[in-house]
Parts: structure tokens; C-alpha cells; sequence
């Protein structure tokens, strides 16, 4: 794919992932995590396929987003959003310019991207590794509260305070790559003050 041609196709895929990440707080996700894809990957010193983490990153939600996720809050409880971008992202692929011949290492990227996932491609780990640290730090915190009162986990501020003690607990254990570990390491030190204070300053009457 000369440049000329995937400069277009990127344009229309952000294009078309604007128009359908609602609520608008969800579209900022994309560009951080393709943008942490590239910090990633060229601490490696192997080669990646640029395109591929591209076109996954900027893809990968759309099971998330309004308009796609179901409307109905007891069908949210059991939603699988990756089933359903799995299903569906090919086709926005498609519609969009991407090669098709990189569609099937876009969907395994996104097929393991989350914590339980174990990605067997290199661009797999790296996309897996940005996502994970997209649940670390002040943007954890920025994105987890923003789900109250949308998301069927998040009711109150304890549910999000709860939900962000599991990921610094959890989180960095996962990541992998090197490069991941060290962007990981300011970001862990800034969710454990922010629940420090958060604790002290709630005096366990978080609600």
C-alpha cells in the first residue's frame, strides 16, 4: 500500500470512528492507544506492521460504543463487546479502504486485546499492552468515572474507586514488553496517590 493511499484510508477510518463513538467521552481512547501502540514499538527494535496496529486501535471498541451496545441495561450486564467488534470490524475495514489481506491479523489483535487475552503476534501483545495501560494512571481515572451512572459495573463512586484498586492491583502484572513495563511505571505511581487521597479524604464514606 503506496502512502498516498493509506494516509486515505486512515483519514476515513478516524472519519467514520468519530461519527460513531458515543458517548463522545469514548473516542479520545483510539488515538491515546494507537499513540502508545508507536511508543511501544519503536522501543522494540522489531519490526511491526504500523497499519495493522493502526486500523486494530482505532477499531477495536466499537462493541462499546452507543448505537452498536445494547440499550436495554439486564442485555448490557451479559454484553460481549469483542464478539460483536469481531463481528462487524471487517467490514468497517473494508468500507474504509483497508487492506484485506491485513483484516484477519486486525481481528486476532482484537480478539485478544483484553487483560485475559493471550496474543500470539507481536502486534497482538503491543496493542494488549496499550490497552492495559490505558487502566493505569490519571486517564484510568479520567475514563473509569466517566462510566458511572452509563456502565451496568458502575453505580456509584465506590464501584469506580473499587474497579481502579482491582486494575493497580492487577494491571501491571500483566504487561509484558519492556518498553510497556517502563511507560507503566509513573502511571501506577499516580492511580496509588490519587486512591490514597481518595481514601483519606473520603473517610470510608464513598458512595
Amino acid at each position: 500500500m503506496d502512502a498516498l493511499n493509506s494516509a486515505a484510508w486512515r483519514s476515513t477510518l478516524m472519519d467514520r470512528i468519530r461519527r460513531e463513538a458515543l458517548p463522545p467521552e469514548k473516542l479520545s481512547h483510539q488515538a491515546r492507544l494507537y499513540q502508545l501502540t508507536k511508543e511501544i514499538a519503536q522501543n522494540l527494535g522489531k519490526p511491526v506492521d504500523d497499519d495493522i496496529l493502526f486500523a486494530a486501535a482505532w477499531v477495536h471498541d466499537l462493541g462499546v460504543f452507543l448505537g452498536h451496545r445494547p440499550d436495554d441495561p439486564e442485555q448490557l450486564k451479559h454484553w460481549n463487546s469483542t464478539a460483536y467488534t469481531l463481528a462487524h470490524a471487517g467490514q468497517v475495514l473494508v468500507d474504509c479502504g483497508f487492506t484485506p489481506e491485513k483484516i484477519p491479523a486486525v481481528l486476532e489483535c482484537i480478539r485478544t486485546h483484553e487483560a485475559y487475552g493471550d496474543p500470539a503476534t507481536l502486534e497482538g501483545i503491543i496493542l494488549r499492552d496499550a490497552d492495559l495501560l490505558e487502566q493505569l494512571g490519571a486517564v484510568a481515572v479520567m475514563r473509569t468515572t466517566a462510566k458511572i451512572a452509563q456502565d451496568t459495573r458502575f453505580i456509584t463512586f465506590a464501584d469506580a474507586a473499587q474497579s481502579l484498586a482491582r486494575a493497580l492491583e492487577t494491571v501491571p502484572g500483566e504487561i509484558r514488553l519492556p518498553p510497556a513495563i517502563e511507560l507503566a511505571r509513573p502511571r501506577i505511581e499516580s492511580l496509588r496517590r490519587f486512591l490514597e487521597s481518595l481514601r483519606e479524604e473520603a473517610g470510608g464514606l464513598l458512595a
